[in-house]
Order: structure tokens, then C-alpha cells, then sequence
């Protein structure tokens, strides 16, 4: 019988492949999982302002993104789990209406006890850092 560390474990790893899974959707440009990933009335908020609430929206907004842009690069840097909460850091870069741009983000993940996104928050910050007090 498993214990509760092992299930821990498997949940961990469960949420985190949902998440790679995902992003790979992007740059695969395949949405046919995104119904797996996502519970019906998912709430998904974009780092720079939109926010879509339902299945329904996020395949839109999937069908209408792609049309326009293709995702280059998205990758993890590292995960960080607490209950069923993930939080993620990636590298996100795409040309989008000819226009390629990158920035490094956040997303703040909530599951539900099947594994699946019932709430998804972007956070971004700049590309370039810079260091005003470097010597």
C-alpha cells in the first residue's frame, strides 16, 4: 500500500508533466490535450492582461494565437510545489506577426485532485536585466 510520501511524490510528478505537456502544445501548435489538462471552468490569467475563463476560451484563443504566431522556445527552469498549488519558472520566446520576443515568467498553478489546471496566473518579467549598481 502506498504511503503518503509516495503519493505526494507521483502528484508532484503528475502536475509537472501536465505542465511540460502543455507548453510543448504551444510549440507543437496541438491543442487536441488541452481538454486534459484543463477543467472545464479553468480560469487562465495571461501575464499582460487577458483572461479567460472556461475550455472554451482557452481553445479559442489557442486556434486564434496560432494563426498569428508560433512559440520558439518554452522551457522550465525550475518547479516549486506546496499542497496542490505549482509554482513554475520558464523561459517563454515566439515570434508573433513577425515579431520575436522573449521573457522570462512565473505561472502559478492550482490543481484539482484529478491533476488537472483549475487556475493558471502568468507573471513576466524583462528579457535583459540589468545591474544599476554593479562595479
Amino acid at each position: 500500500m502506498p504511503n503518503k510520501q509516495n503519493f505526494l511524490i507521483i502528484a508532484r510528478q503528475a502536475r509537472e508533466k501536465v505542465i511540460q505537456d502543455y507548453f510543448n502544445s504551444w510549440i507543437l501548435r496541438d491543442s487536441s490535450k488541452l481538454n486534459e489538462y484543463f477543467t472545464a471552468d479553468i480560469i487562465y490569467s495571461e501575464c499582460y492582461g487577458p483572461e479567460y475563463h472556461g475550455i472554451h476560451q482557452i481553445l479559442q484563443w489557442f486556434s486564434d494565437w496560432i494563426k498569428n504566431g508560433s512559440v520558439l522556445e518554452w522551457y522550465i527552469k525550475q518547479f516549486v510545489h506546496q499542497d496542490n498549488m505549482l509554482i513554475v519558472e520558464w523561459f517563454f520566446k515566439c515570434n508573433y506577426e513577425k515579431q520575436i520576443d522573449g521573457f522570462d515568467g512565473i505561472s502559478l498553478v492550482q490543481f484539482d485532485k484529478d491533476n488537472r489546471i483549475v487556475i493558471l496566473k502568468e507573471f513576466q518579467s524583462k528579457e535583459q536585466h540589468y545591474y544599476p549598481y554593479e562595479i
